[in-house]
């Protein structure tokens, strides 16, 4: 998502704080930062590493959320010989697919294929990081 994409709203920071505050403690996680100097309208996790077959060197799940509802949620490994594996869930004005979109793996690839979320955040989440569990339960 570009900073163009973004404009529209602001950085729901409260929500930001709710899904921190949801997942502290959450075994899946081995770090959860809320807005890092590397990426401050954002928060972002990264799985612990024993979830994954050895070839995954690391991974992270970052979120952005706006006043607006829109988002951006945006998945990616990186595997021992440099490539990665990544999509993302979007809802954002766009020039390449209706509002709510998906971009499906493994390359994230734009066009996405058009998706209609729900309405809250909490279930926009779970859709998420259900889809990242089921994907890493693939490996097993």
């Amino acid at each position: 998502m570009t900073a163009e994409d973004s404009e529209s709203a602001p950085i729901d920071f409260e929500i930001l704080n709710r899904i921190y505050s949801r997942l502290q403690g959450d075994e899946r996680f081995e770090e959860i930062k809320l807005r890092p100097e590397y990426a401050p309208n954002s928060l972002v996790l990264r799985y612990d590493l024993r979830y994954f077959p050895s070839f995954v060197v690391a991974n992270y799940l970052q979120i952005r959320w706006y006043t607006n509802d829109d988002f951006n949620i945006h998945y990616e490994e990186e595997y021992e010989k440099g490539d990665t594996w990544n999509c993302r869930w979007d809802r954002h004005p766009n020039s390449h697919n209706h509002r709510g979109h998906f971009h499906p793996p493994p390359d994230g690839s734009t066009p996405g294929e058009n998706r209609d979320y729900p309405t809250d955040w909490r279930d926009v989440l779970s859709l998420a990081l259900n889809e990242v569990d089921d994907h890493i339960q693939g490996f097993w």
